[in-house]
Parts: structure tokens; sequence; C-alpha cells
């Protein structure tokens, strides 16, 4: 192991240690630096330089990288050469590296009409389909990531109708469960005929319960879904989290509330949502747009 390797190695451990990110960041981290190091062919941190880092990030576009993850990389280098500086090292100053230009990502969010549809859609007492109206409720109701729906547990307090949720960054935050997704969830949980931990249970072709549900599951189903209730986009979970968060928006919610409630650690990206959910710009083109035209 050559100098570069094992201080990327030490800093990995900083991030889980120290800075208590989750197993999958740390993973993350080490995937683009390694490379990074292995593509520059990089043995000392002095080998770090402005030349290797364009040179390395000439490849990445070169290789059709999408611009979202060529970022990640360049986050991911500037982030380390911090963690050097403060070890005392003499490195290359992160300042130097300009992160690449991203457009804005532009959300896409279910129409109230769509999203009726896609809730109401699954059909019958069968547990399949009581779970999955659980699901789709909770999502909506809950602002939760996929993943964290399916790590749910079933023993939470449905009648307090609020629980708490460790989300990205093992950072806990309080999510509450509308009216509605609780009689849903109780309507599942009282046909469930199994003792399994989980909230949100994976289900054979039969209908035998087969262990908990995984995130993949969940996409199948909310796609399936879609289609039933006649909506022609693709339809993904994390739609739902974005259709709850512009809800709130829409209703008169505080971003700050509204960042709190999704686990956003920074507010920039609560604000994605506010370009979608501003009425009174949409109040002031409809009284003012066009008034000299003749009707």
């Amino acid at each position: 192991m050559n100098e570069a390797e094992r201080v990327v190695g030490e800093y990995l451990d900083y991030l889980e240690i120290e800075k208590n990110r989750s197993p999958k960041t740390r993973e993350n981290y080490g995937r683009y630096l390694f490379r990074f190091l292995k593509d520059q062919q990089i043995k000392k941190i002095l080998d770090i330089t402005d030349t290797s880092v364009r040179s390395f990030r000439v490849h990445l576009s070169r290789e059709n990288t999408k611009k979202v993850t060529q970022s990640y990389y360049v986050i991911a280098i500037r982030n380390f050469l911090k963690y050097c500086i403060k070890r005392g090292m003499k490195v290359l100053s992160p300042e130097t590296i300009e992160l690449p230009k991203i457009a804005r990502r532009d959300i896409e969010v279910l129409d109230y009409s769509e999203l009726e549809r896609l809730l109401k859609a699954p059909e019958g007492n069968s547990l399949r389909a009581l779970r999955d109206r659980a699901i789709l409720e909770m999502l909506f109701s809950t602002g939760l990531r996929v993943s964290e729906l399916c790590s749910l547990n079933r023993y939470i307090d449905i009648n307090r109708g609020e629980f708490s949720v460790r989300g990205k960054g093992e950072k806990l935050r309080v999510v509450f469960i509308s009216d509605s997704a609780k009689k849903n969830l109780k309507e599942y949980l009282d046909k469930r005929p199994d003792a399994e931990e989980a909230l949100f249970i994976s289900l054979s072709k039969s209908g035998n319960v087969t262990g908990r549900i995984i995130p993949r599951g969940v996409q199948r189903l909310v796609d399936f879904y879609a289609r039933k209730a006649g909506i022609s986009k693709k339809v993904h979970p994390h739609q739902l989290r974005h259709s709850f968060a512009t809800d709130l928006l829409i209703n008169g919610a505080d971003l700050r509330s509204v960042q709190e409630m999704l686990g956003h650690a920074n507010i920039a990206t609560t604000q994605v949502y506010t370009h979608l959910t501003n009425k009174e710009l949409h109040e002031v083109h409809e009284a003012f747009h066009g008034r000299r035209r003749k009707k």
C-alpha cells in the first residue's frame, strides 16, 4: 500500500468514525477516490496536482460520465484535500478545484388528480392490496425516502400519529401519519398473519410472506399502480416525496419546516421545490400580464 492509498484509507475511517457518515457514504467516497488514484497513478499525496485532477476530469467527461456523477468525484477529491490540510499536510488547495456547472434539476411532480388516482389504484381487501394502499399513503403522508420506508418496523404507535426515523447521515427526524394513512395501516396490519418484524413485508405470487420488502419491490408496485391509474409518465416512489413537499408548500407551510420534515441537511436542497409552488408569482402574472391586450 502506497502513501496515497494509506491516507485515503485513514480518511474513510475518519468519515465513518468521527463524522458519523453511513457505510454507504464511506463506500461511495472510497470508490471515487481510489479510482482517481488508480487512473492518475498517484502514489504520494504530492502527486495530486492541478494537472492530475484536470486530466482525470477530462477522462470522465470523454467517458460520457453524467455531469452530476462527475461532481460527486470532484466533491470527494476536494473534501479529501480539506482533510489532508486539517492533518497538516501540504497539498493542492481544494479551492482551486471548481465544481462542474450543472443545470437546475427539474423535479417532476404528479398533478393532484394523478396523485388521487394513484393512491386509490390498489383495489380489494387482499393482504397485497391492503399493503400496497398503506405503502402509497405512507409515502405521501410522511415524505419518507423509499429506503427509510423499507426499514420501518411494525411496532410504531399508529394512534399517536408520529414517529422518529433515522435518515441520511444517521440523523433522526420526526415524521407524521395522516388520518388516511393511519386507517390504511391499521387495515393492513389487522390482516397480517405473520410475526415478521418489518412493517412492510414482501409477498410471493401465492401471497406468502417472504420477509421485509426491499426498495426495488416498492419501485415496482408504484410503477404498476401508476400505469393502472392511467398515468402516462414514468412514476417512481421519490415522486411521492416530491408531492409531499410541494403539497405542504402550496398550502402555506414555511420552507424551514418542510426542510426538517424531509430531513434535508441544507435548505438549498429544499428550495428546489419553491419554483413549483410560488402562488404569489402566479397571481401577479394572472393579474398584470397582458392587460393592454384586447379581450
